[in-house]
């Protein structure tokens, strides 16, 4: 029997539209040139809006503003040991019309605007399914409030687990 407590990856995206254009990034990775939308991983300490917020800024120069949160998803990856899960909230919102001055995450090559068609002819660039799944739910008008969403913090004596 295992001592370990499994845990899966919380990550954050943001579907940025602008015009009928759509703010994604392409990134090194290791299959390659990959878009995605502004996206990363939870860090101690912060909320997944602020996780969101603080990536589209890592990774766009942009300011995000959420308005709505599109989906949450997940995913299972198998690798040799077991894989990894991914549990990934995606928001919708704006942002502001020009980026702040200030360098890109490492792996970023570049921030960019594309439509629905781009983004659909260039799936094999995808860096997962989920760049198609969360931009095809926003477009069918899928939102569910921000407040649907709650963040507890609990003290190191009271309260246990949520």
């Amino acid at each position: 029997m295992k001592n370990e407590r499994w845990t899966p990856h919380v990550t954050v995206a943001a579907v940025i539209e602008r015009d009928g254009r759509f703010l994604v990034v392409e990134e090194q990775t290791a299959d390659g040139l990959r878009i995605n939308q502004p996206a990363g991983h939870l860090e101690a300490g912060e909320t997944v809006l602020e996780a969101a917020i603080r990536e589209t800024l890592e990774e766009t120069a942009h300011t995000f503003v959420p308005q709505a949160l599109v989906g949450v998803y997940m995913t299972h990856i198998d690798q040799p040991g077991g894989g990894s899960t991914f549990l990934r909230f995606t928001f919708c919102g704006t942002c502001g019309a020009e980026p702040t001055p200030r360098a890109l995450d490492a792996g970023i090559v570049r921030a960019l605007w594309l439509t629905p068609e781009e983004l659909r002819a260039s799936r094999e660039r995808h860096r997962t399914a989920l760049v198609m799944r969360s931009l095809d739910d926003y477009l069918a008008g899928q939102r569910f409030a921000l407040d649907i969403l709650h963040t507890h913090s609990v003290g190191p004596r009271g309260g246990g687990a949520p």
